[in-house]
């Protein structure tokens, strides 16, 4: 997602999975799934796209859209307007996802930078909640040096604050992986967070703890759309729902 989970998959700095020791358990399979899963067709960008075809992407069946805004508290995608309006404008639901640096700062301030530097809401039916990518780090230590339980204090920390802020509970994107390892497989958020799970094989596979199902599932970091492959488990109505927090 970052270059984490895709940098991590991907290369070492804004997606997710590539530059991590564990890369084959990351995703929990070597290779990413030959053909695209059922659910509405979508993408996640960032930086590494750069100026993104909105029209091509549309074309070839994009419907929905995530867009890196911000990482820490030091940190906004230089090419976030581009993305982030180039997806509206063509028709697609979009949001914006925060990578997480939970080494750096608190939660409730990264919601807070998150919210002031693109990450907002609104109920106009083509704005999904804000999404929390976290996931394997980066620079250092998988689980940014928190146990467990500081670990789940800090997502609560940020959630809580994107609420406060937005009305809306945020996306959490994030691998069964790296779930159960930082946060002890905690199931205290299941209920109110639309899961976003990362995983490049022909099944999802095991989700965290809590989630009967997921929402939404990257499923290949690369394909026939810029930026990661995703796929909403559910029809373009349903998405709409999502977005307007009910109807709108």
């Amino acid at each position: 997602m970052h270059s984490s989970i895709r940098s991590a998959l991907r290369a070492a700095g804004a997606a997710l999975l590539a530059t991590v020791t564990v890369a084959a358990a990351v995703l929990s399979a070597a290779a990413p799934a030959s053909a695209a899963p059922a659910g509405l067709p979508g993408m996640d960008v960032s930086s590494y796209q750069g100026n993104v075809n909105w029209s091509g992407a549309w074309a070839n069946g994009a419907r929905f859209a995530y867009v890196k805004a911000t990482e820490g508290t030091y940190y906004t995608n230089p090419y976030f307007a581009q993305q982030y309006n180039g997806s509206y404008n063509v028709g697609m639901i979009r949001g914006s996802y925060h990578f997480a640096r939970p080494d750096t700062t608190s939660g409730a301030t990264q919601a807070n930078y998150f919210v002031d530097h693109g990450g907002g809401w609104s109920k106009d039916g083509r704005t999904l909640p804000g999404a929390l990518d976290i996931e394997y780090n980066p620079y250092g230590a998988t689980c940014y040096g928190l146990s467990q339980a500081s670990m789940r204090s800090w997502i609560a920390s940020f959630v809580n604050q994107y609420y406060a802020r937005t009305g809306r509970w945020a996306t959490i994107y994030t691998t069964t992986d790296w779930w159960s390892t930082c946060t002890g497989n905690t199931s205290q958020f299941a209920a109110n967070n639309p899961l976003w799970i990362a995983r490049y094989a022909s099944s999802v596979g095991t989700l965290p703890a809590g989630w009967g199902t997921y929402s939404f599932w990257q499923w290949s970091s690369s394909g026939v759309f810029p930026g990661d492959q995703n796929v909403w488990n559910g029809s373009l109505d349903r998405l709409r729902v999502l977005a307007c927090n009910g109807p709108c």
